[in-house]
This record gives C-alpha cells, sequence and structure tokens, in this order.
C-alpha cells in the first residue's frame, strides 16, 4: 500500500512542471502551530535528519512542500554517490542512500543537509528578502534516504501576534492568510501541532484548523514536549481525546531540547530517547491505547496510512481533470495546425475552409444551438420582443402632447369662422407629430441589432484563424464593411415606415375608432353632465341661461320699456375697440362646454389612430431588420468572403503564421506528453486497487 504515495509524487512532479499543481489540490500534509511549538523538531523526526533553519523569532518565511521517498521501495532505482560527497556529521553509515534535492535547482544533489538548511535560509532571503517578511511562494524539497516513510508535508511559518524587529505591523494577518489558503484546501490533511506543557483551550493551531475543519475530519493533533509537563501531570486525557475531541485523534511526542541540539545529539538517538521515555513513564507505559498515541515513529505511521487512503480517494478526480486537460491541449493543437511549408494550393484550400467555417458558424449562432444562456438569434429576438416592443408600448399617444395644444390647434384650423364640426385638419396636424415620434426607438432597434451581429460576428471565429492574424483582421474588416453597408438600406427602410404612415392617414382602417364614434362616445360621456347643471339652478328659476334671459327682454322691450326706471335720453357714447396682442394664448380663457367636447373627440381619434400605427410600427420594423439587414448578411456573407479575400496574388500573405505559433505549438506538444506520463502514473494504481480488492 505504501507504493501509492510515490506514485502521487511522481504524478504531483509531472504537472508541477505545466504549473498544475494547484489545480488538481493533490492532497498533503500541512503542518501548522505557534512559535516554539516545537513544529521543526516534529518534521526532523519524521525526516530522521536536522536540515530545517533555526533561530530566535520567526524562521520559517516561506512555504516549504518536503516530500519524503522512501529509497527502499520496491523498483525504486538510485545510483551510488561518492563517499566525499556525503555529509560527516551523517547519522547514517550508509554511503549515497540520502540527499536532498531543490524544485528549482533540478538535477543537483544535496548530500549534506547542513547545505540544505543553507539553501532553505538562501533561497527565502532571495524572495523575501532579510527583513523576516513572508511570501506565498513555497519551496519544494524532496529527501531521499530509506529510513524515511513516504509523506508529503507542507511546513508554515508559525503563528505570531506581535511582531518583533523589522517584521511589518500586519505580520499576524499575513501569516494567517497564508495558513488560511493551505489549509482551506478540502484535500488538505491538517498537523495541528500544540506544546503539551500549554492548555490546548487556546492552541492557536487548533483554533485556525477549526474554522475550516470544524467537525475535525481531516485534523490531526500533535501534543509536543510531553517530557517536559510538570511532575505528577501527563498529557493522557489529551491523547484519549477527552479534552478537545479530533476525529483522528492527537499523537504525544518528545523533541530534542536545545542542550541536546548544542550536544550534537542525533536525530536518530533523539527518537531512541523518546521510545525509552514513553516505555519507562508510569502512566503511558501502563496503558496500551496510551502507547499506540504515543511517539514520532507512531506518528509518521499514521500520518502515511492516512495519506494513502486520502490520495486513494482523490484519484478518480484527478484523473478526470486530467483528461480534460488533455482534451483541452489537443483541440488546441488541432486549432493550431500541422508546421512545415505548404503549396500554394494547400493554402487555398485552408483559406476556403476557414472562410466556409466562419460563416457556417456565423449563421449557425443566429438560428441557435446554445443551451445555458441566450445566445446568438435568441439575443435578436429578445431585443424585438422584450426591449423593442416593450418601450415602444409605454409610449403614449399624448406623450409631449398637452390639452392646450390640442385646444390651440383646434381653434387655428377653425380659422376666421367657427366650425360647425371638429375640424379634421386638426386632428390630422396633431397625430402626424404623435406618429414621426415613433421614428426614434426604430432606429435604436437597428443599432442594437447590428451592435449583436458584430457579437456574433466575433463569436463565429475558428480557433484555426488565430494562427493568421493578417487573415482575420482583414476577414474582420469584410465583415464590418458588409455590416454597414446593409445598416444604411435598414436604417432607410425604417424612416420609410414612418415616412408611409405619415403619406396616408387611414381613415378608413378597420380598427380606427372613426369621426362618428368619436363623437358618440363624447356625446355619452357628457349626457350626464346636463341634469346636474339644471338641478343647480336656483329655485323657481327656468333652465333658461342669463343671455337668453336678456335676449327675450330686449325682444319684448323692443320700444326701450323697462319695469322699473326709464333710460335718459343723452349723447350716443363712442365705442372703442382694444388693440390686438403680438402673441395670443388661451391659457387664461377657460375651455367652453363645445371646446372639451372638441378636444374629447380629437383626442379620442388621436388615441385610436395612433394604436393602430404603433401596432403597425411593433410588427414592421422587426421584419425590415430581419429582410434588410440580419437575413441578407447571412446570406451574403460566404459569398462576400470568398470575392474579398480569395485572391491567388493575396493567399500566402493571408495564410502566414503570426510569429508565436510555433513556440505555443511546441508547448502543447510538450504538456500533451507531459499530460500523457501523468495519465499513465494514475493508471499504476488500477492494479493496486484490484489486488487490494482481491485480499
Amino acid at each position: 500500500m505504501e507504493q501509492l504515495i510515490p506514485i502521487a509524487s511522481k504524478l504531483q512532479d509531472v504537472l508541477g512542471a505545466v504549473g498544475q499543481n494547484t489545480q488538481l489540490d493533490l492532497p498533503q500534509i500541512v503542518v501548522v502551530g505557534g512559535q516554539s511549538s516545537g513544529k521543526s523538531s516534529v518534521l526532523e523526526g519524521i525526516v530522521g535528519r536536522s536540515f530545517l533553519p533555526r533561530g530566535t523569532g520567526i524562521v520559517t518565511r516561506r512555504p516549504l512542500i518536503l516530500t519524503l521517498v522512501n529509497t527502499r521501495t520496491p523498483g525504486y532505482e538510485h545510483s551510488q554517490e561518492s563517499s566525499e560527497n556525503q555529509d560527516p556529521n551523517s547519522d547514517s553509515d550508509d554511503v549515497g542512500v540520502e540527499w536532498g534535492e531543490f524544485v528549482h535547482m533540478p538535477g543537483r544533489k544535496f548530500h549534506s543537509f547542513q547545505q540544505i538548511r543553507v539553501e532553505i535560509v538562501r533561497e527565502t532571503d532571495r524572495l523575501t528578502g532579510s527583513n523576516k517578511g513572508i511570501s506565498n511562494d513555497p519551496i519544494s524539497l524532496k529527501i531521499y534516504s530509506p529510513h524515511v516513510l513516504a509523506l508529503t508535508l507542507v511546513d508554515l511559518p508559525g503563528i505570531t501576534k506581535v511582531p518583533v524587529g523589522d517584521q511589518p505591523e500586519n505580520i499576524e494577518e499575513q501569516i494567517q492568510e497564508m495558513l488560511l489558503e493551505f489549509i482551506s484546501n478540502p484535500n488538505a490533511i491538517i498537523l495541528a501541532v500544540t506544546a503539551a506543557n500549554t492548555d490546548v483551550a487556546n492552541s492557536d493551531a487548533l483554533r485556525m484548523a477549526k474554522a475550516v475543519d470544524p467537525y475535525g475530519n481531516r485534523t490531526i493533533g500533535v501534543l509536543t514536549k510531553c517530557d517536559l509537563m510538570d511532575p505528577g501531570t501527563d498529557a493522557s486525557d489529551v491523547l484519549l481525546n477527552r479534552v478537545y475531541p479530533l476525529r483522528r485523534g492527537y499523537i504525544g511526542t518528545v523533541n530534542r531540547g536545545q542542550k541536546d541540539i548544542n550536544e550534537d545529539l542525533s536525530i536518530r538517538d533523539g527518537l531512541s530517547k523518546e521510545e525509552q521515555f514513553f516505555s519507562n513513564h508510569p502512566v503511558y507505559s501502563t496503558d496500551r491505547n496510551l502507547m499506540e498515541k504515543c511517539g514520532t515513529k507512531i506518528l509518521a505511521k499514521n500520518l502515511n496510512n492516512i495519506l494513502m487512503h486520502h490520495i486513494r480517494d482523490v484519484l478518480p478526480d484527478v484523473k478526470n481533470r486530467i483528461t480534460t486537460m488533455m482534451t483541452d491541449v489537443t483541440l488546441e493543437l488541432d486549432a493550431l495546425g500541422v508546421p512545415g511549408q505548404k503549396s500554394r494550393n494547400t493554402l487555398g484550400g485552408t483559406l476556403l475552409g476557414l472562410l466556409s467555417k466562419f460563416a457556417t458558424n456565423f449563421a449557425s449562432i443566429i438560428d441557435g444551438k446554445a443551451l445555458v444562456e441566450l445566445f446568438g438569434g435568441a439575443r435578436i429576438n429578445y431585443i424585438f420582443n422584450d426591449i423593442f416592443s416593450t418601450s415602444l408600448m409605454t409610449v403614449g399617444p399624448f406623450d409631449g402632447l398637452t390639452d392646450e395644444e390640442v385646444r390651440t390647434t383646434i381653434t387655428n384650423a377653425m380659422g376666421t369662422r367657427r366650425a360647425l364640426f371638429v375640424p379634421e385638419i386638426a386632428f390630422d396636424i396633431l397625430i402626424r407629430r404623435q406618429i414621426a415620434r415613433l421614428e426614434s426607438p426604430g432606429i435604436e432597434c437597428v443599432d442594437l441589432v447590428y451592435e449583436e451581429l458584430q457579437r456574433i460576428a466575433g463569436q463565429s471565429e475558428p480557433k484555426e484563424l488565430n494562427r493568421f492574424p493578417f487573415l482575420r483582421e482583414r476577414l474582420c474588416d469584410v465583415v464590418s464593411n458588409l455590416l454597414k453597408r446593409c445598416m444604411s438600406p435598414t436604417q432607410m427602410m425604417v424612416e420609410n415606415l414612418v415616412k408611409i404612415e405619415l403619406a396616408y392617414i387611414n381613415t378608413s382602417h378597420p380598427d380606427f375608432i372613426g369621426g362618428a364614434r368619436a363623437v358618440a362616445a363624447v356625446t355619452n360621456r357628457s349626457v350626464n353632465l346636463q341634469p346636474i347643471r339644471t338641478s343647480e339652478l336656483p329655485e323657481g328659476s327656468t333652465s333658461e341661461t342669463p343671455t337668453s334671459q336678456a335676449t327675450n327682454s330686449q325682444f319684448f322691450n323692443a320700444e326701450g320699456e323697462n319695469e322699473g326706471e326709464q333710460t335718459p335720453y343723452g349723447p350716443p357714447t363712442i365705442v372703442h375697440l382694444p388693440s390686438v396682442p403680438t402673441t395670443m394664448k388661451q391659457t387664461d380663457i377657460p375651455p367652453s362646454d363645445r371646446e372639451l367636447s372638441e378636444m374629447h373627440v380629437i383626442k379620442s381619434l388621436i388615441e385610436s389612430y395612433f394604436k393602430v400605427v404603433r401596432k403597425t410600427f411593433i410588427d414592421m420594423v422587426p421584419k425590415t431588420i430581419m429582410f434588410f439587414l440580419v437575413n441578407h448578411v447571412k446570406d451574403a456573407l460566404q459569398n462576400e468572403l470568398v470575392s474579398e479575400l480569395y485572391r491567388e496574388s493575396e493567399v500566402e500573405t493571408l495564410m502566414k503564421e503570426a510569429d508565436d505559433v510555433a513556440q505555443r505549438r511546441q508547448n502543447c506538444e510538450e504538456m500533451r506528453d507531459l499530460l500523457g506520463k501523468a495519465l499513465e502514473i494514475v493508471n499504476e494504481v488500477r492494479d493496486f486497487n484490484t489486488f487490494s480488492q482481491v485480499e
């Protein structure tokens, strides 16, 4: 079962070469903990070597991705190196079987773990400087040894709260953001390191882990410094999951102290010292359950088992993603075409194929074949029905037309004498003015469809067209010119639709209310007003108006008789007429009943006829645009492209590849090969799964 993790490590290497590590999210063990919690000692205990930088304050300032490779794995081959490159302080008598390799220094082997420590410090300072700043850019290190279990771990900066020295004021926020970036990955296994001589309730590592893993499904607690607890106390309650329960539990460890490091106590001797501590402890040694939770070796085995099961579960998804990436790369390679010189006839055939494919794509998009969102022709239909039609229905018959303008127009239409009937010329003048207002929305609809066709043209470009920048530029020019040529007659026809309506006001239209019906409607509307006015007269009065009474009085008293008094005789009075004003308005004079009736009749006629014209306009504008613009462009596009672009003298110029196409083709071929290797590595798991099922 331990063969699974080396397979995953090889897979990650292959994908790392094409920059796809984060996409595939291979499971890793992420180590988090506060400063001086013993993170470095835990990692060095698992590796069996002292190689991490040490010091005061924040030492780890970049993520360290540490891959452990067991050189005793069946089928693994390694070359024996000369002993002169071996670390003189090596903990092992083996020659040439332990070394480290950095991804940023491919091919170079570090046999001295002291040199590995120096290189980690140097690479950290290279990117972050010496002011104790941090960076999310990881350092990738592989340790090859027969003494390690196959694990992949990520060491992160220790959690700190107070900046010291030259550290930035927001160092705590920077570190927390980095930690969350790594541990938020749902495939990450969190190794939360806490010192045993502190209260786990105050553990920064457990707090951070709980923020992204509230149920503890992927968090392992590690209690370090178990040998430094106060006499008479132990960590048994925490290790037995009684204090702060975690689904995966806790492991207790004993670290090398500073005194041990100063005395050059080797990692291997430190692990032996740790094993003796737990074996001789009066509490841990007497409980088998506790002993299964104590020691760095136990921690390493548990981590290995967890990671192997985890990788086995996620590899199917990894394979699907690699397959998808392989498909994308293959499609891109097909779009980039086959390199090499071609004859003029071959280039001409390729050119015709591209032009035909563009025209076909353009027509297909207009016809509409998308499933997710409105696309192509559906968007044009949306413009017609949901934008143009809906907006035009909000245009009222009397928008921009006041009652005073209607009254004034009627009065002007009567001329020098009072008309017996409502003058038709007033209706004619007013309805033409309202109809003319429809032209602007119609032209705007043409503009919207024109812009949509430009959008469709951009979506119709075959991927292969990107290889030929000159052809792409000329093709766009031809399509743009065709659209512009078709747009002008379309706009003119929409303008003519309005002119057609203005040329002849068809009062015989079956949907038009007509003059007689308008008068009848107004009469029925005002028939109830007369009784009301009669009932308002004083008691005993007749329905005659004061004017009629005066007329009757003058008629029956023609000889100047008056009931009360007589008019004295005198010289006649000279009457002077006022001067005619320069401008005359009716706003100061309230309309008479007759004028109100005439206004109602005219407005009824305007409303009825405007609705007739608006309905026709809503129907005719989309038809006009489809005939003069959309369908004409769709039908003429291929012939236009061929006639303008397929010329023997220009074929070689148009079919000249872009300068970067060759490099892009090479990159795609390399990525295709790497992804093919990745698929082979994933398929190696198939035999393992089959074997495990048989067992």
